[in-house]
């Protein structure tokens, strides 16, 4: 017969089993919470048939041949058809760069609140599942006033920023956001300025940092001012590398170094430096557009041909610039076609034929 206090011992056995369970359900929840705590959902995308009313300030072109903007409005992605402003409820901050990197997710980074990764392989097929990381000086980042994004070639993201610079170790980060992978650069490794405007990496593997003082170059162990029979390179706000190795840097002026001779091209400046798909290299302060023939960048005084803009007389307001892959230029948020010598408006009747 069956004791009569038998069920007692049942309920204890049950009773610890739910008490385990609870306690393991609490640690899921712990964790999930600290893992995502710096994460936000998605916020509505809004799609219209134009693109931004206001200032763009970079374009890039993916992988997948999307046009986007980062725009006063927000980071807007135009897929050939609509525009879709990606971070339209994110932050009404101006968003001022975008970064596709290597495994195809992105970087925006807006007027002082750091940067954000959005992780477009979580967001193909999964709408539901978007999310944002918010990066800031809490998850590692030397400042949040942040000025420029760039990728290296191991897939390291560096950002340039008002306090330094700040490296994300890809190598470190298999999942983005998991630990501290931030090594950060200010004056005690060398950077006697620190308000780091651009960046990138030479065929050499050597870095350039363009900043409001001095520019730097970095061999991978120490900064050192860049500097030529003498001269120095101040307030560098574009630094670019050309096909054939040359070192452009655009700030109040515009220069190019081959290697052994440093050549001041302008005394205009530039405010954008791009290569289009020839190779050619275009410049503006913000009114019309230097076009450098690709077959004279390594000239004494390259080709140039200037291209007049609608932003005539605009000088000092620097705008977006894109060499597209179908041959195509963007300036701010409107696209043109350029035969060589002008520009044609793609929204003129000219340019609907």
């Amino acid at each position: 017969m069956t004791h009569p206090f038998a069920f007692l011992g049942n309920e204890k056995e049950t009773m610890v089993k739910y008490v385990k369970l609870f306690a393991l359900f609490l640690l899921i929840v712990f964790y999930s919470f600290c893992n995502a705590q710096n994460k936000t959902e998605l916020p509505t995308e809004v799609i219209t048939s134009h693109g931004p009313n206001t200032s763009v300030r970079i374009i890039r072109q993916d992988r997948k041949g999307n046009i986007w903007l980062a725009s006063n409005e927000g980071s807007i992605r135009y897929d050939g058809k609509s525009f879709t402003n990606i971070t339209g409820k994110l932050s009404l901050d101006r968003f001022f760069s975008v970064l596709e990197d290597r495994k195809g997710n992105f970087w925006f980074r807006n007027y002082g609140s750091g940067v954000y990764y959005y992780d477009a392989r979580l967001n193909d097929e999964v709408r539901q599942g978007k999310s944002f990381q918010h990066f800031t000086t809490k998850e590692g980042l030397v400042n949040d006033r942040v000025f420029t994004i760039y990728e290296d070639k191991n897939g390291n993201i560096w950002f340039g920023t008002i306090g330094g610079v700040s490296r994300y170790d890809a190598r470190l980060n298999d999942e983005v956001g998991q630990g501290n992978s931030f090594r950060n650069f200010t004056t005690k490794e060398g950077l006697s300025n620190t308000d780091v405007t651009t960046i990138i990496e030479d065929k050499t593997g050597k870095f350039w940092f363009g900043t409001r003082g001095n520019a730097f170059v970095y061999d991978g162990k120490t900064f050192a001012i860049f500097t030529h029979e003498g001269k120095t390179v101040t307030n560098v706000w574009l630094i670019m590398e050309d096909k054939k190795g040359n070192i452009w840097l655009g700030g109040n002026r515009l220069w190019r170094y081959d290697g052994s001779a440093f050549t001041q091209i302008d005394q205009m400046g530039a405010g954008v430096i791009i290569k289009d798909k020839k190779g050619n290299v275009l410049t503006s302060i913000g009114g019309p557009i230097f076009h450098y023939d690709e077959q004279s960048l390594s000239d004494k005084k390259p080709h140039v041909t200037v291209i007049k803009t609608k932003y005539e007389g605009r000088r000092n307001l620097p705008f977006g610039m894109l060499g597209a892959n179908d041959g195509s230029i963007w300036i701010g948020s409107d696209r043109y076609s350029y035969d060589g010598k002008t520009l044609t408006d793609f929204k003129s009747k000219e340019g609907q034929k």
